[in-house]
């Protein structure tokens, strides 16, 4: 029965919840078990390490000198990297008392030469083992990407004129419509006419203008269920050699899928919605476009894509709808003297599901329109962002509020209340701006606002130190026991905010050293590339904020994907205890980067001096 009991054990801590039996078996049958009173020594820095320890109850501090560098609880395991460089690098002690399985050094070595995947998972780096996480989970979703159904792709929507409209008539309704097929409809029934059906059998055929439309059709066109998987769907555009096929439910025509909609789908499925927000007519079929970005998410989510990839694509969608809807509503007196910029993640190109409105309106100096058209248009273009499931922004930072529109010369005298009062909010606002890219208009009103705030910052460090300030605003959701700090009562009990405690301090504290050496970057990624390539930080460092960043950006997508599909409210909440063993090791990874980064930003900027 003990046996047993170290093999179930041993399966639930990674890497050993991933080896054969006869790994597992080998290490349950060489285990030994220890017992450590509160405040011993487990493990002295610079002894020859005997064993490798699994932690059955109890916690284990790894210190250096006074400082507690980590945490190690119930069902985890240390110190590999002791027995691998056969020197304890820091000394191991119990914060309380403690029972461990004892595996002796050589056979964990013998294990590694052994097994490949052990040895490359004991010798990864933190961003190493994320980045094979990541690989893991493409493979896992390929599976779930190919049950696809027919609805989840871009369906256009079906126009169906009289099989006896003249061929003219129904053509000048089509391009109107901006369809990529034309259903015609007689007591026969439906058929289809194409763009290769005109070239075929009209161009080529001399027909006559005035002939009717239902004379060029195909009958009986092929059909799908909207239900029907999407691969089955590829089979029949194959086997008939066709590009369209029409979309039924229960007997009813809902749409028309096309092959370019299919492979956009099995491909990124970023170019259907860019297409289909470029023919926009009209605010509705704006609205539509915007409305299938969720599933473009969903997509390229199950397809494996890393979350700060999907990230940068959809916001370029949405700066797409942004642009549009302001060809669409602008006045053409302001059309040459404006710019619509967004700030915060959006500005950042890592905001990924909608959520609230964070943007500005920069006019011209030189604009003629009066205070009260402008604001008109403005107000409009907000309240028509809401429509399409853009929130308003619960601090007002908006293009409707007249705090956020104002001309290039009103937003340099902001800039300049920003450096010089340096409060919270003062710093936050600036942060945020400090965030912004053009998404229509004048792209040149921002180019001129962004020099002229990198000109004018503060040469002193304290100023810096504020900026970075608020990076103490949060504690990283690690407990002194090595577990999860999560929520104790309310609508999120067991429950830990990411964002807060990990996204958040990654975000800030690469954005102040950013703003410290006037770096033009607006994405978190490329400014931690760039501040890689001077020196300011190093390239371990870089590789693990790059892939913890990753990884945290990517359990709050998939946990909100979640609550989208129960139709709850998207929030920034994660719940521990339903990760896997992997996901938990991972996330606290992740997190002893974030609480890393935040010692060398409170040494960098001395932090702990500020009052």
């Amino acid at each position: 029965m003990e046996l047993l009991e170290q093999r179930m054990f041993i399966k639930e801590i990674p890497p050993f919840d991933r080896v054969d039996e006869e790994i597992i078996d080998k290490i349950a049958e060489n285990l030994d078990i220890a017992y450590f009173k509160a405040d011993e020594t487990v493990l002295d820095k610079g002894a020859m390490p005997e064993f490798l320890y699994f932690i059955i109850k109890g916690v284990v501090q790894e210190k250096e000198g006074d400082e507690v560098l980590s945490l190690y609880s119930k069902q985890e395991l240390f110190d590999p990297v002791s027995l691998i460089e056969k020197y304890a690098k820091h000394t191991f002690v119990t914060a309380e008392e403690t029972l461990c399985y004892l595996l002796p050094s050589e056979i964990f070595l013998q294990l590694l030469h052994e097994n490949d995947y052990l040895e490359s998972y004991f010798f990864q780096t933190i961003s190493q083992k994320l980045q094979q996480a990541e690989q893991n989970r493409e493979s896992a979703v390929l599976a779930d990407f190919m049950m696809a159904r027919v609805e989840d792709a871009y369906l256009q929507k079906p126009l169906i004129v009289k099989a006896d409209t003249s061929l003219h008539e129904a053509v000048v309704t089509w391009e109107k419509f901006g369809a990529g097929a034309l259903l015609v409809e007689d007591e026969s029934g439906l058929g289809i006419v194409t763009d290769a059906d005109l070239r075929k059998k009209f161009i080529i055929g001399k027909g006559d203008f005035d002939m009717a439309v239902g004379s060029l059709a195909n009958r009986p066109p092929v059909t799908v269920s909207k239900r029907e998987f999407l691969f089955n769907a590829q089979l029949l555009m194959t086997k008939y050699a066709i590009k369209h096929l029409v979309v039924t439910e229960e007997d009813q025509v809902v749409g028309i899928l096309d092959q370019l909609s299919l492979a956009s789908f099995f491909a990124s499925h970023t170019y259907a919605i860019a297409h289909e927000i470029e023919m926009a007519k009209d605010v509705k079929a704006l609205q539509k476009a915007s409305e299938d970005l969720i599933k473009t998410v969903k997509a390229l989510y199950a397809k494996g894509v890393k979350v700060r990839y999907i990230a940068r694509l959809i916001s370029q969608l949405n700066a797409k709808i942004f642009a549009k809807l302001f060809m669409l509503l602008v006045p053409d007196a302001l059309k040459e003297d404006a710019c619509i910029i967004v700030m915060g993640s959006e500005g950042r190109e890592e905001q990924i599901l909608k959520t609230d409105q964070d943007n500005a309106l920069i006019v011209s100096d030189a604009c003629t329109m009066s205070e009260e058209e402008i604001a008109a248009f403005a107000h409009a273009y907000t309240k028509t962002l809401i429509a399409f499931g853009y929130p308003p922004c619960p601090g007002e930072i908006m293009l409707s509020n007249a705090k956020w529109r104002k001309s290039v010369h009103d937003f340099q005298k902001q800039i300049d209340l920003w450096l010089e009062r340096k409060s919270a909010d003062d710093l936050m606002e600036l942060a945020i701006f400090y965030d912004s890219t053009a998404v229509a208009g004048d792209g040149t009103l921002l180019e001129r606002l962004k020099r002229y705030l990198l000109e004018h910052l503060p040469s002193d460090q304290a100023f810096f130190a504020h900026f970075a300030s608020a990076v103490e605003s949060f504690e990283v959701p690690l407990g002194i026991f090595s577990d999860f700090v999560v929520e104790k009562k309310g609508v999120h009990k067991n429950e830990l905010d990411i964002k807060k405690g990990g996204i958040f301090p990654i975000v800030h504290g690469v954005r102040a050293l950013s703003l410290e050496h006037g770096l033009e970057q607006t994405n978190s990624v490329e400014r931690l590339k760039r501040l890689n390539d001077m020196g300011v930080l190093d390239k371990t460092m870089t590789a693990d904020l790059i892939e913890s960043f990753t990884y945290l950006m990517q359990l709050r997508l998939g946990a909100n994907l979640h609550r989208l599909e129960r139709g709850e409210e998207m929030s920034n909440y994660i719940e521990p205890k339903k990760l896997s063993g992997i996901e938990k090791d991972l996330l606290k990874d992740a997190l002893k980067t974030v609480a890393s980064f935040k010692k060398f930003l409170v040494y960098h900027y001395k932090l702990n001096l500020l009052g």
